[in-house]
């Protein structure tokens, strides 16, 4: 997987930088509105879902 994420530089820094707004979300939950939790979920499931692309790419 880090043989791709090194050979596609720009989809690792989308995929990781999609992860790190999920996680803000989640943590800053009170303060975002409406459904804070679907979105931070929602984007952590996208980046899990980019490192699974990348883990079964065979490239």
């Amino acid at each position: 997987m880090s043989d791709y994420f090194q050979k596609h530089v720009g989809y690792n820094s989308i995929v990781h930088v999609i992860g790190g707004i999920g996680i803000g979300i989640l943590i800053t939950s009170p303060i975002i509105n409406p459904h804070p939790v679907r979105w931070g979920l929602a984007l952590l499931g996208l980046s899990l879902l980019g490192h699974l692309y990348a883990l079964i790419s065979k490239k």
